[in-house]
């Protein structure tokens, strides 16, 4: 049997159309002309109804083949977003994105992170913590300037323009500069320690005049004292903990615990005259103090809020000493409860800032003079933190705080300028 492939529709129908006529050739020769048009006519029908149904199933293909064609292009989409999201930085290769990717499980959600976040512009409310294997050397250096105007009346107000008794107006000025290095180590990535060494620049001038009392002869005593003091400073010591990791919505909690020894030279220890006038200024504190606090940190993109609570317990000591007529015996300093919050906020990957606000409540100071037991006043020292940090390089930032003193026994201002660098050792 002989078989033709037909190119083409047309063909086909021209090819069936002359097999007709052969095939009937005989009815056609023997029959009329008009029997024979009937025949070409009712076949020529007959092929056309043959090509109408295949342009109809040509049709519907072509419209199952544009369907295709429009999944394919949804399942490419769906493909380039997934893998947009699942890179880490936020792109895709072109041809992984074309080449169709068997459907399975979804990738599991991405870990939260369990290091706490970095409020970079308050480094002293703790919870900044060092990587693991990291040094942080960190070079500073810290100001403050206190200026106080008294004017303290003693005698009998009679009326309100009317006074007897003695006026003493005082001017102190107090100023602090201290230069220091602080060294920072990660142990792990959730413990980091660290040590500061300070050293001690200090300066008081004090003014008063005081005039002499009704019915005396003589011009009013004024008085002038300028004292400096410069030395190494009190060392620390002080380490952080990551308590939590801060799943689900969850604060980062971090525990503090901090050393502050007696290197520098105490106000006890200071040269004095004969009248035990201390003729020299104390660069610490002369007792030893230890404070725990606890930090909290909420990141909310891009700021992160944070409070810090603790508490310093002074170490009391037996001084044990003469100065002048006056016998000093035991003396313990007054605690602080110290308190802290506020916000960090970062304005681009390189630079950010912090504003917030730190209350220091400290005790009176009970202290034993010739047996008899002597207590000071409480005092309140509040401060709006004013803070920036900017990243110079990889491994550099340069920070600034600023202490504004809010109560009357606060420095006036502390400004504070870090440069920590770190040293990837581990």
């Amino acid at each position: 049997m002989l078989r033709v492939t037909i190119p083409n529709m047309r063909a086909r129908a021209a090819l069936s159309l002359v097999l007709a006529l052969t095939v009937h050739g005989e009815v056609n020769a023997e029959g009329t002309t008009e029997a024979r048009l009937q025949l070409l006519e009712k076949h020529l029908q007959t092929q056309e109804q043959a090509l109408t149904e295949q342009r109809k199933q040509l049709l519907k293909q072509e419209e199952l083949l544009s369907n295709q064609r429009r999944e394919i292009e949804t399942l490419r989409r769906e493909v380039l977003m997934d893998s947009r999201a699942g890179s880490p930085e936020g792109s895709v290769d072109s041809n992984a994105a074309a080449a169709p990717k068997p459907v399975g499980k979804p990738p599991p959600p991405k870990k939260e992170s369990i290091r706490a976040p970095v409020v970079k512009a308050a480094k002293d409310v703790g919870g900044v913590l060092t990587e693991k294997g990291t040094l942080v050397i960190e070079p500073q250096l810290q100001m403050s300037t206190s200026q106080t105007n008294a004017f303290t009346f003693q005698g009998v107000e009679i009326l309100d323009t009317f006074l007897v008794g003695v006026i003493e107006a005082q001017d102190n000025d107090r100023d602090f500069i201290s230069p220091a290095l602080r060294l920072s180590y990660g142990l792990t990535n959730r413990l980091e320690v660290s040590l500061k060494i300070p050293y001690v620049y200090r300066s008081d001038k004090l003014r008063a005049t005081i005039p002499q009392i009704e019915g005396e002869e003589g011009e009013p005593i004024r008085l002038e004292s300028d004292l400096d003091g410069n030395g190494l400073g009190d060392i620390e010591a002080s380490m952080s903990y990551q308590l939590n990791r801060g799943l689900n919505g969850w604060p980062y909690f971090l525990s503090n615990l901090r050393y502050k020894s007696t290197t520098g030279e105490g106000p006890f220890d200071v040269s004095r005259n004969s009248s035990g006038i201390e003729t020299e200024l104390a660069t610490g504190s002369g007792f030893h103090a230890i404070e725990p606090s606890f930090t909290m940190l909420y990141p909310t993109d891009p700021a992160v809020f944070f409070a810090n609570v603790g508490y310093l317990f002074n170490l009391s000591d037996d001084v044990d000493k003469n100065f002048g007529e006056q016998r000093v015996g035991k003396v313990d300093p007054g605690d602080a409860t110290r308190i802290s919050f506020g916000m960090g906020l970062s304005l681009n990957p390189r630079a950010s800032f912090t504003i917030g606000y730190k209350h220091d409540f400290i005790q009176e100071t009970r202290t034993e003079i010739n047996g008899t037991n002597f207590s000071s006043s409480r005092l309140d020292v509040g401060a709006l933190l004013l803070g920036y940090n900017f990243t110079v390089k990889k491994d550099m930032q340069a920070n600034l705080n600023l202490e504004l003193g809010v109560t009357a026994d606060a420095p006036d201002v502390t400004m504070t300028l870090r440069l920590p660098y770190s040293l990837h050792l581990f």
